[in-house]
């Protein structure tokens, strides 16, 4: 054979196994491409939350995905889906910047495992406003404390005052010993907030039922001899010393005859609120409790305590302005029975009631 022949022979072979190795190599380059592009972002948990919107489509979805860093590469997650046909539902999801392309569509296609956009909160009669802001921010985005400085910011509470009639200045004239200028403001209700929201829309929807209450009763408001704040303050005491609306009724009146000749309230109740924080309701009722030196203890000051000690209900508004005269001074609760309330006009009386209801 030729020798021109052998070393033509030689250099097509020497080209095709280049040829065949620049292939190689680049499918070798191609597929660690693709692997790299089909892995997640993030090689730990990290959680984002990702918004599917009208008329989205897996392909939609997957673009601003990719644009937004929740995947590597739209096309490669488009290749990886395709033999699945998938279904998006418009929502927000949070979204596991650890997890595949698959696990995340299987959130989107899946209307249960959206995000919801509201959430209904119960806030019942006698809540203090710590115990409120502690609901509310379980269930939203708006902290605890964050509710709570609001709520006791004299500048906000004096712009709110300008917007609510209910709100009246007085809620200011001591400031500086009350727990929260707002407490007793804060009407107990079942509302629907959103969990996107901030203190301004939480605190505005509650005293908009406040208002409401308000102005439905306004005529008996304008009937009493006291101030709108001397009358949440009262309802607020009622709320926490009766369950029934006769016995609030009741309750009321007993305060009342007491104020009237400027004897003072001594209601355990008020010193749940000086404690603030408790055990039991027997701490309320101890004789060294009952002697702390505060503006909310009406065992140690007259009249009425400094605010409202919770937040009263419409009933308890309503008992303390529509309140049952009598000649009664003293009361209590059978709190080992049934719970019925018993009443008298003297001590000697109460003190007997104490010895058969409560001495057991």
């Amino acid at each position: 054979m030729p020798l021109v022949k052998k070393k033509k022979r030689s250099l097509i072979k020497q080209v095709l196994i280049g040829v065949g190795l620049v292939m190689l190599l680049g499918a070798y380059a191609g597929y660690n491409t693709y692997q790299t592009l089909s892995q997640p972002v993030s090689e730990e948990t990290e959680l984002v939350k990702f918004d599917v919107i009208a008329g989205d489509t897996m392909t939609s979805v997957l673009a601003r995905m990719e644009k937004q860093g929740v995947i590597r590469n739209r096309y490669v997650a488009r290749f990886m889906l395709r033999n699945q046909s998938v279904m998006v539902f418009t929502g927000s999801y949070m979204l596991d910047l650890s997890t595949s392309v698959n696990t995340m569509m299987s959130i989107v296609s899946n209307p249960s495992a959206a995000i919801q956009n509201t959430v209904s909160i119960t806030l019942p009669p006698g809540f203090w406003a710590k115990d409120m802001a502690k609901r509310i921010s379980t269930f939203t985005n708006v902290s605890e404390d964050e509710l709570l400085n609001a709520w006791n910011d004299e500048e906000y509470v004096t712009g709110l005052i300008k917007d609510y009639s209910v709100l009246t200045n007085q809620i200011l004239n001591r400031k500086d010993d009350v727990r929260v200028l707002l407490e007793g403001y804060l009407s107990p209700n079942t509302y629907e907030f959103f969990v996107d929201t901030d203190v301004d829309a939480i605190t505005r929807t509650l005293l908009n039922e406040t208002q409401r209450v308000y102005t439905t009763h306004k005529d008996l408001f304008d009937k009493s001899r006291r101030s709108v704040h001397d009358i949440f303050i009262m309802a607020s005491i009622v709320e926490y010393e009766a369950s029934k609306f006769e016995d609030m009724q009741m309750v009321a009146g007993v305060f009342y005859n007491r104020l009237n000749i400027n004897m003072r309230l001594q209601s355990s109740v008020t010193v749940c609120y000086t404690l603030y924080e408790f055990e039991d309701w027997r701490d309320c009722e101890r004789l060294t409790n009952q002697q702390i030196n505060s503006p909310y203890n009406t065992y140690v000051v007259s009249g009425l305590p400094v605010g409202p000690i919770l937040n009263p209900s419409e009933s308890a508004l309503l008992a303390t302005l529509n309140y049952t005269p009598s000649r009664y001074f003293y009361f209590l609760a059978d709190v080992f029975g049934d719970g019925t309330v018993y009443y008298a006009e003297t001590f000697a009386q109460h003190q007997a009631n104490i010895d058969k209801y409560l001495k057991r």
